[in-house]
């Protein structure tokens, strides 16, 4: 048995929303049943996570909501963290970023490189919102990918095709918070020079040596990320800011740092520090145990993280000194849904924390399933009738119906005794050593991350056991007592190929490992390969078994394809419904035609027009933003709608009587809301 050291790490979810399948099948179950099976080999072994609580994401989320960044957290890390215990994720710790531990490990970190000389000072244009008079850190900003042409990219990453950005890409970008064009606007922020470090990168991602010492496999590392980081340092590595102008966040701990936090991405990453500090604190342990020495790190991430896990995380680790770098980075593809892919914004989605609240007995169906299809090296898709026929086909007709046999027959032959077997023809003695070779071939395919072909082969197991009681129709032997021995020897076998499932389904499917272990009165907590096929005793006494796998009928598939496609027929890309008011309030509004007599631009103010309206009541002067979408000329002879008795206020000096009503669209175009009839000034709108 292996006596390896891991401490393995699941990609820390953003606490601004739920967890979807998308998520789960790509990082969460994959690293799960990666480490359960290392703890039944006896690895030494840490599994972290945490939320995720800091970045753009989160603020812009706290801005849709209106609520504060802290409340958002809160209440997303909630769902997350009772998702993954109900679904049983066995972390060891799952921490958060939020926490005063946190900040001071990554504070601390930071300080360390900026003392070691890691990192530059520079003044650079960056983008900024004029309306919310705030500069825009990279998810603020979105726009066209200049790879994929994506709309939607975000001013650090495509989430389409995985490129790494940085705003000044993007094509058409956008603020996130105005809607508008941004304009860049000179800041100074703390860089770190990856390019000095793309020597010793190129050697360790494609040899898997650092500084003449073998440090991983390469042979072992998935295409996609071998690929994607070359494709990386091939083009030249940049300089990447690692502070940003923000108010939420790890506060820069250096002089002139005033106002800024950390990266989301130099901040995340330490999160896993943190979380082992947390833990071998709660545990009486050495954190620096877990992150130095002889032991492997290993990342699961989906493809988007890559670049973070297997570039920048690496370079902050080797330059602070004295930690591993990572022994693989098994990244996963996308998860589809349905025909499209999962959306958060659209709500295209199969939520995590929804189907255990809807399905709590079916919670080893959907691991099975996740596993089955997981995108290890391509995308793939989630189908409902995909889980009906994985649910029906496999689990409920190969393993429920073998091991319903095998026990039953036993109950009804022996009184649930485990039968001595008599002799075994060569038949027997080939499903033996077949039994035998399964957890031998599970073990290899772990241990090299193909967690899907992995539980295809503790699958494969059943199928023979299946497969033996079918072909040598013990019930019919049964029927004349010169086959007593024969038969004995038959359910001796089928009760010990149970035995092995119990143990071989364990990281898969531990729920389902646990019944069958209740089932035989017996369990075996260690992994051993090749030496397990007769683990259950002669003359043990079983228990009497219930149905393992009820089958999906189609009315559960019809209704959960019936529950996505309402919400895709319900969505909208627009704001919803503002709060409810009275006809009496409304009717305090004074709108009315007006038309524009004069017009010119406020001084000193890019977006203000400053116009002179006939309301057929008065002639008064409006101040409104409409400078950058239409000229002075443009305008005069408009009619357009003006709110009449709105309180005057001074605008840059000018006093503004009113307003002008104006429709915009999610491009941030203005429209004037006019009549289809040529009527003139002072008429009501109501």
């Amino acid at each position: 048995m292996s006596t390896s050291k891991y401490t393995v790490t699941a990609a820390l979810p953003y606490a601004n929303g739920p967890l979807h399948l998308g998520h789960v099948a790509g990082v969460y179950l994959p690293s799960d049943i990666f480490v359960r099976f290392l703890r039944m080999n006896g690895h030494d072994v840490a599994f972290i996570c945490g939320s995720d609580e800091h970045g753009a994401a989160i603020t812009l989320r706290a801005k849709k909501e209106g609520i504060s960044p802290q409340e958002i957290v809160d209440k997303y890390d909630g769902i997350i963290r009772n998702g993954f215990t109900d679904f049983g994720i066995s972390f060891d710790i799952f921490h958060r970023t939020s926490s005063k531990l946190h900040h001071e490990t990554a504070q601390d970190f930071f300080k360390v490189l900026e003392e070691k000389g890691h990192f530059t000072k520079e003044t650079t244009e960056q983008y900024y919102d004029e309306e919310y008079r705030q500069f825009l850190a990279d998810r603020y900003i979105s726009g066209n990918c200049p790879i994929c042409s994506h709309e939607g990219a975000y001013g650090d990453q495509c989430e389409n095709c995985g490129t790494a950005l940085s705003p000044k890409e993007l094509i058409h970008p956008v603020s996130a918070l105005s809607g508008k064009t941004p304009v860049l606007k000179t800041t100074s922020h703390w860089f770190l020079p990856m390019e000095r470090h793309e020597g010793w990168l190129r050697e360790w991602i494609q040899e898997g040596t650092l500084d003449g010492v073998q440090q991983h496999n390469p042979k072992e590392w998935r295409n996609q990320v071998v690929g994607q980081c070359m494709s990386w340092i091939d083009s030249g590595l940049r300089p990447r800011a690692m502070t940003r102008d923000l108010d939420w966040g790890v506060k820069v701990p250096v002089a002139g740092g005033e106002g800024k936090v950390l990266y989301v991405w130099l901040d995340a990453p330490i999160g896993y520090i943190s979380a082992t500090k947390q833990w071998a604190l709660d545990q009486g342990k050495n954190w620096e145990d877990y992150w130095t020495g002889d032991r492997k790190l290993v990342h699961f991430i989906g493809k988007d993280n890559i670049v973070f896990h297997a570039i920048i995380f690496p370079i902050l680790l080797k330059a602070h000194e004295g930690f591993i770098l990572p022994d693989n980075v098994p990244a996963y593809e996308f998860l589809n849904l349905e025909g499209g892919k999962f959306s958060t914004s659209r709500n295209w989605a199969v939520w995590l924390h929804e189907y255990l609240a809807d399905h709590p007995d079916k919670i080893d169906e959907l691991k099975y399933t996740l596993t089955a299809i997981a995108p290890e090296t391509k995308d793939s898709e989630f189908t409902w009738r995909e889980f009906q026929s994985r649910v029906n086909n496999e689990l409920a007709d190969v393993l429920g119906n073998f091991i319903n046999r095998a026990l039953v027959l036993t109950h009804k032959y022996y009184g649930g005794i485990v039968p001595e077997p008599g002799s075994f023809t060569d038949e027997d003695t080939a499903i033996l050593e077949e039994i035998k070779s399964v957890p031998n071939r599970i073990s290899k395919l772990v241990y090299a991350y193909k967690i899907r072909e992995a539980q295809a082969e503790a699958m494969n197991l059943a199928r023979i056991g299946n497969k033996y009681l079918a072909d040598r129709e013990p019930w019919k032997l049964a029927k004349d007592e010169a086959n007593a021995n024969r038969v004995k020897t038959i359910m001796y076998i089928a009760l010990q190929i149970t035995a092995n499932l119990e143990v071989v389904l364990k990281p898969f499917l531990p729920s389902t490992a646990k019944k069958i272990s209740e089932f035989l009165n017996f369990s075996q907590n260690e992994w051993s390969d090749g030496e397990r096929v007769d683990a259950l005793p002669i003359g043990h006494q079983i228990n009497k078994p219930s149905i393992l796998f009820r089958k999906i009928e189609d009315e559960f598939v019809a209704a959960e394809v019936e529950k996505l496609n309402a919400i895709n027929m319900t969505e909208t890309k627009f704001d919803p419904q503002k709060e409810e008011t009275s006809y009496d309030d409304f009717m305090k509004m004074d709108i009315r035609l007006g038309r524009i007599l004069t017009a010119e631009k406020v001084e000193k103010a890019d977006k203000l027009l400053k116009l002179t309206v006939d309301t057929g009541l008065d002639q008064r002067t409006i101040v409104s933003g409409i400078a950058q979408h239409f000229s002075p000329d443009e305008v005069i002879g408009k009619t357009v709608t003006v709110l009449m008795n709105l309180a005057p206020r001074k605008i840059r000096g000018v006093e503004s009587q009113g307003m002008i009503l104006m429709a915009e669209n999610d491009k941030g175009e203005l429209s004037f809301v006019s009549p289809e009839k040529n009527f003139g000034p002072g008429y009501e709108v109501r």
